[in-house]
C-alpha cells in the first residue's frame, strides 16, 4: 500500500514532504514487530501513526489499546499497565489484568511516554527485553506478545540528561523513530485542513460552510500555529459557530488570531534610541541572571580549593575573592549587553550560601569611575527623553522609581 492509499484509508490530509516521509516509514515498518517512537509537537496528530502501523501489520486482528501515560496517576499506573493481584494494595478487591496482558498478540500505544515514573520505566524495559511482566503484588512472571508504539512531544535526549528518562529504555523504544512535522512547516496543508474542518462542522451544526477571502487565506497560511492541527480545528469550529457572515475577511480572522505575526516575515528591530532599546536590554539582563548559578558555584569552588590547601581565609580575603570574580565577569557581560550593567542587591536575585563560619557574602558589584560616568549619561538621556518625568524614565531604564531618585541625588542630576 502506497502513501496516497494510506491517506485515503485513514483520513489523513496533507501533501508536505515531511508528512509523506513519516507515513512512508510507518508503512515500511508496519509488517515487522519493531518498536516505534513517534515524536512531534503537541497537536500534530501523532495518534494517527500507531493506528496505521497496527492496521497494516499482521496484528490487525488483535487488540489495539491506546494509553495516555500522563493521564494515569503515578500510584496506579503499574496496576493499569501490568495488572494486580487481589489484596496487593488497599482497594484491590479482585485480581485485575493490565493492558499488557489484555493486548496480547496486539499493539499497545503509549502516548506521552516521557511522563512514566522511573519504576514503571524499569518494568516497561523488562517487557520490551524479555516479553515478561509481573503483576503488582505477585512474584510470578507472565508472558506477553505485544508490539509497543510510543509517542512524546518532549525531547527525550534532554529528559535523559536531566535524569527524567532512562537511556536504555529510550534506545529500546526508538528502534525506528518517526517525526511528525509541526503545522508551521506544512504551509501547503493549512488551507486544505481548514476546508476539511469547515465541511465537518457545517454538517455537524447544519449551517452553511464558511469561506475565506484571499487575504484571510494568506493570513491563515502565515500564522505560526503553536497548537498545530488541534488549534486550527478549534479555531475553525469557533468561526463556524460564532460568525454570522459566511465569508471571512482578514479583519474577522484576526479576532481569532490575536497573536498573529507572519512566521515567514523577518523580525524588525530598531537600532536608534527608543523604548525598544531598553526592552532588548531587559532580555539581555536575563543572560546575566542565568549566569548567577555558575558564578555562585565558581565562588564556592575557589574558596573550597583554598581551604583544601590548608589556607586560612580571612573575611577580608574572601571579600577580595568575590570582588575579583565580579570584576573578571563584568566586562564579558558588558560585551554582550553593549553598555554597563548595574545589578541591584536583592535577596531574590542573588542568594549566596554561607560557606562556613559567620561569613556572609554580599553581592554588591563594584564599578569603576568610567562605568559610573556611563550610567550617569544613560540616566540623563532617559530623563531628557521623557522631559524629566522620573516614572517613565525609570520604566525605560528597567529600574524602580525609587532607585532612579537615589541615582539622581547620587549623581547630582
Amino acid at each position: 500500500m502506497d502513501v496516497q492509499q494510506v491517506k485515503q484509508r485513514f483520513g489523513i490530509l496533507g501533501n508536505s514532504p515531511a508528512l509523506n516521509r513519516a507515513l512512508n516509514v510507518a508503512v515500511q515498518v508496519a509488517p515487522t514487530d519493531i518498536s516505534v517512537l513517534i515524536t512531534g509537537e503537541s497537536g500534530t496528530g501523532k495518534e494517527a501513526i500507531p493506528k496505521v502501523i497496527h492496521q497494516l501489520s499482521s496484528r490487525k486482528h488483535g487488540p489495539y489499546i491506546a494509553v495516555n501515560c500522563g493521564a494515569i496517576p503515578e500510584g496506579t499506573i503499574d496496576s493499569e499497565l501490568f495488572g494486580h493481584e487481589k489484596g496487593s494494595f488497599t482497594g484491590a478487591h479482585d485480581q485485575r489484568k493490565g493492558y499488557f496482558e489484555v493486548a496480547d498478540q496486539g499493539t499497545i500505544f503509549l502516548d506521552e511516554i516521557a511522563e512514566l515514573p522511573h519504576p514503571t520505566q524499569v518494568r516497561l524495559f523488562r517487557v520490551l527485553e524479555t516479553g515478561e511482566f509481573i503483576r503488582v503484588g505477585s512474584s510470578k512472571p507472565i508472558k506477553t506478545n505485544v508490539r509497543v508504539v510510543a509517542a512524546t512531544n518532549e525531547n527525550l535526549l534532554d529528559a535523559i540528561q536531566s535524569g527524567k528518562f532512562r537511556e536504555d529504555l529510550y534506545y529500546r523504544l526508538s528502534t525506528v523513530p518517526i517525526h511528525l512535522p509541526p503545522l508551521r512547516n506544512r504551509k501547503e496543508d493549512v488551507h486544505l485542513l481548514f476546508r476539511k474542518f469547515v465541511v465537518d462542522f457545517s454538517e455537524k451544526y447544519r449551517m452553511p460552510p464558511i469561506r475565506l477571502s484571499e487575504g484571510a487565506i494568506e493570513m491563515l497560511t502565515n500564522y505560526n500555529w503553536p497548537g498545530n492541527i488541534r488549534q486550527l480545528k478549534n479555531i475553525t469550529e469557533q468561526i463556524s459557530v460564532i460568525e454570522s457572515e459566511r465569508e471571512i475577511t482578514p479583519e474577522i480572522l484576526r479576532n481569532y488570531l490575536p497573536d498573529y505575526a507572519p512566521s515567514n516575515y523577518p523580525v524588525v528591530t530598531k537600532t536608534g534610541s527608543g523604548s525598544s532599546d531598553f526592552n532588548e536590554r531587559d532580555l539581555l539582563y536575563k543572560v546575566l541572571f542565568d549566569m548567577r548559578k555558575d558564578l555562585t558555584d565558581l565562588k564556592k569552588l575557589v574558596i573550597e580549593i583554598l581551604q583544601g590547601n590548608g589556607e586560612t581565609i580571612s573575611s577580608d580575603d574572601r571579600h577580595k575573592i568575590i570582588n575579583r570574580l565580579y570584576s573578571e565577569i563584568t566586562p564579558h557581560v558588558e560585551g554582550i549587553v553593549g553598555e554597563p550593567i548595574r545589578v541591584e542587591k536583592s535577596a531574590s536575585t542573588f542568594e549566596t550560601p554561607n560557606y562556613g563560619g559567620n561569613y556572609e557574602v554580599h553581592t554588591e558589584v563594584e564599578e569603576s569611575l568610567s562605568l559610573e560616568d556611563r550610567e550617569k549619561e544613560l540616566i540623563k538621556k532617559a530623563l531628557e527623553k521623557h522631559r524629566g518625568k522620573r516614572k517613565y524614565a525609570a520604566q525605560d531604564l528597567g529600574i524602580s522609581e525609587r532607585t532612579l531618585y537615589r541615582k539622581i541625588k547620587e549623581f547630582e542630576l
